[in-house]
């Protein structure tokens, strides 16, 4: 399966501290936005990632991300020149998808709960249909929204209704199979001029091929792209990090996890972060992982799978 970030936009709602910087690098804590999205892909398996962005903003992914070398993935890029909706990011990734399915993820997107990387792996084996992600929300009308009948299968979706006919949100995280491309290029520009995701579901919906996913209380979903929610992530980033040690979304965390790098190559980006809290996280991490094995056998480590 194959990844996509859309890390492009305007960033509109968090201006003017967006007007110099594409939204997705605004620091969440201690480190840059994209990281929490990419860290969702990078969980569900997935080593070869596409970062759509704009013609301004993509060299500044460039130059903070590279090619994904340093820990062990693929990293590509690709420019939307102008914001035409989330489904345009397959049309755009169309050659980079190829004949493989996909996971698509906004870049102002934050999940971390426990069971989630599970969740994760398991709609990364999808190879027909799609798969969403719902969470009950006090304020749907923000949002896409899901209407689910007794049996937990969708019946009906609606994009930012005025009266919502469920509280459940469909969130910025999404699996599909290998017709997404053919779907996505299918569909009439809304009246924003945008190609929707709703009406790429819905398209999925229609054929009955579309399963949705509800996130327990025990899982986090947190949208970035406002003031109030970002400073919201950061603060709930923050308690994590100083209540329970852990840094959720750190990409070189999950790739030495998943063997993708090892223990030297950790220590080389540590090293690199030397002086700050997230270096001397990094560079701990084989005590933590040693110390946990020891004490507890080698199952302790299967349930500290980060985000």
């Amino acid at each position: 399966m194959r990844g996509i970030v859309l890390a492009g936009g305007t960033g509109s709602r968090l201006w003017p501290a967006t007007f110099a910087v594409s939204k997705q690098l605004v620091p969440v804590y201690d480190k840059p936005m994209v990281y929490y999205p990419l860290s969702v892909l990078l969980l569900s398996g997935i080593k070869d990632i596409l970062i759509i962005s704009t013609p301004l903003d993509t060299p500044a992914y460039q130059r903070l991300l590279a090619d994904g070398g340093q820990w062990g993935i693929s990293l590509s890029y690709a420019v939307q020149a102008t914001p035409e909706g989330i489904a345009d990011a397959f049309v755009i990734g169309s050659e980079f998808i190829g004949n493989h399915s996909c996971a698509l993820t906004l870049g102002d997107n934050l999940f971390h709960g426990a069971g989630l990387t599970e969740i994760l792996c398991k709609a990364s084996t999808l190879k027909k249909g799609a798969q969403i992600f719902a969470c009950r929300v006090d304020d749907p009308c923000r949002y896409g929204v899901v209407t689910l009948d007794k049996n937990g299968k969708a019946v009906d979706l609606e994009e930012k209704p005025v009266e919502p006919k469920s509280g459940y949100a469909v969130t910025g995280l999404y699996f599909y199979d290998n017709t997404v491309v053919g779907r996505a290029r299918s569909l009439n520009p809304s009246e924003r001029n945008e190609l929707e995701i709703t009406d790429l579901n819905r398209t999925y919906l229609d054929d009955d091929a579309l399963r949705v996913e509800v996130l327990g209380q025990d899982v986090a979903w947190l949208d970035m792209g406002a003031p109030d929610s970002l400073m919201e992530a950061a603060r709930y980033v923050e308690a994590l990090v100083k209540n329970q040690g852990t840094r959720p979304g750190c990409p070189e965390e999950i790739c030495w996890r998943m063997g993708h790098i090892d223990d030297q190559q950790l220590e080389k980006l540590a090293d690199e972060l030397q002086g700050t809290g997230y270096g001397r996280y990094l560079a701990g991490l084989p005590d933590r992982k040693t110390a946990a094995t020891a004490s507890s056998g080698p199952d302790a480590v299967r349930g500290n799978r980060p985000l």
